[in-house]
């Protein structure tokens, strides 16, 4: 079999598609990655499908389908970066676009939506596609999520040391990989309310390099508010998503008579002290970690860097990609990975991190 896999991910950042070609021969090897904007009118729709709505399962049918074609153009583009041929490559890991996610609702078993269209993926790429990676961890009594602490093991852990890894995207979600075990959930809001309000304030998709947040200054009282969310104080395994951190939730905080600067300055400041105080808290038991690797898109926002490196004072913080592996592609990479998981029989889900019942194989297997 091929070690040649791709992994394509769309984020609750909605911002687009990411697309890597690893190689899995020897650890893992970037060969190539191409990136795929999100049109305005899909990204739209994709926010508006994650509440109930008109039409709506017509209308996530279409969605589904054009993001497969998106990805399969981002696949296409990643082949022909790296002079590849379809028939080279193993599997794509495709997570596909989450819209809903409420695991463990009935008698422990909820569902988790990831919207997507591996046949249209396969038979536009020619490529064997492996997709909805949660479920089998839904119905296992798990929370379908965070999937990726299973990826960081393989890639990051140290002999001897306790390692921390923070992907900030539009959900923020830590992994803390020890000797002994390894442990990850959600942490709460990554740059999702930090995009929402630079999109209401400034027409603009995100804040770049944190220069609004960092032009402001952080209010005190709704800084107290946002940590007052009882997600926040629950013990993992837990998972979350647009459904409670949406801009919904942001819609019904007291903002009125705040600046706007001073708004999304206590925003990054949620996300930081969010963060550290998912480290502290899960490092307790096995010690302070030797260090926090970051990736995903919020590391390279160097306001919410810095607030992070402030709010963990000791701990060497660094973006992964001082590792080789650079933050930005890792969750794509991450579903590659899961993907050859998938073909070799192997569990791709870590119960002491999702509460599954148990290590599962993970994903349906789309033939091309």
């Amino acid at each position: 079999m091929s070690t040649l896999y791709i992994g394509v991910m769309s984020g609750t950042s909605l911002d687009g598609v990411d697309a890597v070609l690893a190689d899995f021969s020897q650890g893992v090897r970037i060969l190539g990655h191409s990136s795929q904007a999100f049109s305005t009118d899909l990204r739209q729709t994709l926010l508006r499908l994650n509440q109930s709505g008109p039409d709506e399962l017509h209308t996530a049918s279409l969605a589904a389908n054009q993001l497969a074609l998106i990805y399969a153009q981002a696949v296409k583009d990643v082949l022909h970066g790296c002079g590849c041929q379809p028939t080279e490559i193993a599997a794509i890991g495709a997570h596909g676009q989450t819209v809903r996610h409420q695991p463990g609702l009935h008698d422990g078993v909820g569902y988790t939506i990831q919207i997507n269209n591996p046949s249209l993926l396969a038979e536009r790429t020619g490529i064997r596609v492996v997709a909805d990676f949660r479920s089998r961890d839904v119905a296992a009594g798990g929370q379908g999520a965070p999937l990726v602490p299973a990826f960081h093991q393989h890639v990051f852990a140290q002999s001897g040391q306790t390692v921390a890894v923070l992907n900030i995207g539009g959900i923020s979600n830590l992994s803390v990989l020890t000797d002994h075990a390894v442990t990850g959930f959600d942490c709460g809001p990554g740059n999702m309310l930090l995009d929402a309000w630079m999109r209401r304030q400034h027409g603009l998709p995100f804040d770049e390099d944190g220069k609004f947040a960092a032009s402001g200054q952080v209010n005190a009282a709704l800084l107290e508010r946002l940590l007052q969310e009882p997600y926040f104080a629950l013990s993992p395994p837990k998972s979350t998503g647009r459904d409670l951190f949406g801009e919904a939730w942001m819609d019904g905080l007291p903002l009125d008579g705040i600046a706007a600067a001073d708004v999304q300055a206590t925003f990054s400041q949620l996300t930081a002290i969010s963060l550290a105080q998912s480290v502290l808290r899960d490092c307790s038991a096995s010690g302070k970690p030797h260090s926090v690797w970051l990736c995903g898109g919020g590391a390279r926002n160097r306001d919410l860097v810095r607030r992070i490196e402030t709010a963990l004072p000791g701990i060497a913080v660094g973006p992964t990609d001082q590792l080789g592996l650079p933050g930005a592609w890792i969750e794509a990479m991450a579903f590659a990975w899961l993907a050859r998981q998938t073909l070799l029989g192997e569990p791709g889900n870590l119960p002491r991190v999702t509460g599954a019942a148990g290590s599962r194989v993970l994903g349906a297997i789309y033939p091309a």
